[in-house]
C-alpha cells in the first residue's frame, strides 16, 4: 500500500484538530498558525499539496496545514517539543535588535535545551554542551547544531510516521490520521 498523505474531511477530525487553534501552554509565541476556522480552510487544501507533503520533510514544514497536521501528530506521539524547538530556533534566526537576541536565545535555552528544561529535546551530550558554550556569546548560529539533530530526529523517527492512509489509483474518501508503528 502506498502511503500518501490526503486532505482531512472528516468530522471526527474536527475534534482531534481543534486544538490547534488554540496556543499552547508553554512556548506560546511560535504556536499559533491555524485562522480561527481551520476546517473551513483545511477544505481549500487541495490533494496535490498534501501529496506533496509525503515527498519531503521540508515542504511539510513549509506548508502551514502540513505543519499543523505534523504539530498534531506529535501531540499523539507526546514529542510536540521538538517541533516547538525547531520552531523557536527559525524565529531566533529571524532576530534584528541585539537587545533581544540574548534574551531570547536564554529562553529557548531554559526551555529546550538545559538538562531537566520544561520541555527538554531529546539532542546528546556532546550537542547539549556546545550549545551551552554558544550562549555565552549568543550569534543567530548558537542552535545551529542541535536544531539539525532535532531537525534530522524528526525526519527520520516521526515524519515517517505521518501517513493519511490512501491506496494508490483509489479516489481520496475522508481518513483519520494514522500512527503506523
Amino acid at each position: 500500500m502506498a502511503a500518501l498523505l490526503i486532505p482531512w474531511r472528516n468530522r471526527g477530525m474536527r475534534t482531534r484538530l481543534g486544538c490547534l487553534s488554540h496556543k499552547s501552554d508553554s512556548y506560546n509565541d511560535f504556536t499559533a498558525i491555524l485562522p480561527d476556522k481551520p476546517n473551513r480552510a483545511l477544505k481549500r487544501l487541495s490533494t496535490e499539496e498534501a501529496t506533496r507533503w509525503a515527498d519531503s520533510f521540508d515542504v511539510l514544514l513549509s506548508h502551514k496545514y502540513g505543519l499543523a497536521a505534523f504539530r498534531a501528530f506529535l501531540k499523539t506521539e507526546f514529542s510536540e517539543e521538538n517541533l516547538e524547538f525547531w520552531l523557536a530556533c527559525e524565529d531566533f534566526k529571524k532576530t534584528r535588535s541585539a537587545a533581544k537576541l540574548a534574551s531570547k536565545a536564554q529562553r529557548i535555552f531554559e526551555e529546550f535545551i538545559d538538562v531537566q528544561a520544561p520541555r527538554e529535546v531529546n539532542i546528546d551530550f556532546q550537542t547539549r554542551e556546545l550549545t551551552r558554550r554558544n550562549m555565552q556569546e549568543p550569534s543567530l548560529s548558537c542552535f545551529d547544531q542541535a536544531q539539525g539533530k532535532v531537525h534530522s530526529l524528526m525526519e527520520k523517527d516521526s515524519y515517517p510516521r505521518l501517513t493519511f492512509p490512501y491506496e494508490a489509483g483509489e479516489a481520496p474518501q475522508p481518513y483519520q490520521l494514522s500512527d503506523q508503528r
